[in-house]
This record gives C-alpha cells, structure tokens and sequence, in this order.
C-alpha cells in the first residue's frame, strides 16, 4: 500500500510542478508590473518565434490561468499515471507542434496560454483509446469524451471572443498526430494483460475482453455434445 501512494505520489509531480509554473509566472507578472504578452506566438514574425516554447506558460487574466488549471492537471495526471512511457514526449510534441502550426496559419496577434496544449491531450487520450482498442485506453477516451465533449465548438472561429481557436483545434489536430505516432508504445500494464495490436508480431491482438472468456462455454459444448452422443448410442442399443 505504502509502495502504491508512493509510486502514485511520484506519477504526480509533474503535473503538480507544472502547474505551479504557470501560477508562479502569473504571480511574477502581477507582482513586478511586466506584462509577459510578448512571449506568446506572434505568427510569421521571428520576433514571436520563441512563443512556440513559452506562450504556454504566459496568461492574459487570472481567469484565463484558472480556466486552464483544472484540466491541464486532471490531463496530465491520466497521462503520467496511465501512459507513462508516452508522457512526456507526448507532450512536448504537442507543445511544439500546436505552437509551429500557431505561428505558420493563425491570424497576426499574440497567442497564449496552455489551452492549445490541453486540446491536444484531449485528443490524445481520445484517440489512443480508438487506436489501441484496449480497456484501459477505451475508458479513458471515454472519460475524456464524456468530461470535455462541450470543448468541440471552441476550436470553430467565432464561438468566443479573445480566445486563440487557433491553438485549440491545431492542439487538437497535433494531438490525433501524436496518438497515431505513438500507438505502438506499449505501458508496462498493457503487456501484462494482451499484447499491443500494433506490434511487430502479426498474429498478436489486442482483445478488449479476455481471451479466454469464452472458454467455458466451448467446453460446456463439447461435453454436452459428448453427452447427446452417448445418449443417442444408448437409446439405439436398447432398441436392438
């Protein structure tokens, strides 16, 4: 048990440390009086290159921070404790890519704030459960749907004013990219219950139920197939 809230523990500091980041940066603004605006993405201007790397950690309001608190830790706690292996590259290639695709497409102005990054793991999670089809994947995707399926209309312009539906629906795009890439990365728990059915082995599946869970009911076939033949036989010999 000790061993289990420890490892729990350790699963969850980098989406605590993370989130500690964004509110420390926000304290610093109001704080020292520095807007930090300007390391957001300013599209095709090299001057807001470096937003690809930091706009996610820069918010226009403590509203705007809060907004993205709470999902940007529930997101990153599913994926530390249930994808481990993908986690942090899974989200480094979100950071980067929604940010490259912000910087090349969106619309001249200062985009920041981590909700690209949240749509892009919600995609993740979603779309890895429809790509590897197993429990544990299915009913996150379900739990992310089922938590976050009102999110949609905000990658669509005009839904909300001051708000980068840019960053949403590349973040979103990036994140079905990043769940097709990494499909075949198989977590330890994964292993220990089927096979991935992305791997090398082509004869392996991935079942959502046990393999064997029909077993009984072939065996209790094949005895009860036995049973009417030995009762047929029987019958005939009686009859001679």
């Amino acid at each position: 048990m000790h061993q289990d809230y420890k490892k729990f523990l350790n699963s969850i500091l980098i989406p605590l440390v993370l989130v500690l980041i964004l509110w420390s940066v926000k304290l610093f603004e109001v704080i020292s009086g520095i807007r930090l605006y300007f390391f957001g993405v300013y599209p095709r201007e090299w001057s807001g290159f470096l937003g690809i790397f930091t706009s996610p950690f820069v918010h226009g309001t403590w509203g705007h921070l809060a907004s993205n608190t709470l999902p940007l830790l529930i997101l990153t706690s599913i994926m530390a404790l249930f994808y481990r292996k993908a986690f942090l590259k899974s989200l480094v290639m979100i950071m980067l890519g929604e940010g490259i695709l912000v910087w090349l497409f969106a619309r001249p102005s200062y985009h920041i704030g981590a909700s690209g990054v949240v749509y892009g793991l919600i995609a993740f999670v979603f779309w890895t459960g429809i790509f590897k089809k197993n429990t544990k994947s299915v009913v996150l995707s379900l739990i992310v749907l089922v938590l976050y399926a009102g999110s949609v209309e905000s990658i669509f312009p005009g839904v909300e004013k001051n708000i980068s539906w840019e960053s949403h629906l590349f973040g979103a795009i990036v994140g079905l990219i990043t769940a097709f890439l990494l499909k075949s990365v198989v977590e330890e728990d994964e292993k220990q219950f089927h096979e991935s059915p992305w791997s090398d082995d082509p004869s392996s599946k991935s079942y959502f139920l046990p393999r064997d869970i029909f077993e009984k009911t072939k065996i209790e076939r094949y005895y009860e197939s036995l049973l009417r033949e030995s009762n047929d036989l029987n019958a005939g010999n009686k009859d001679l």
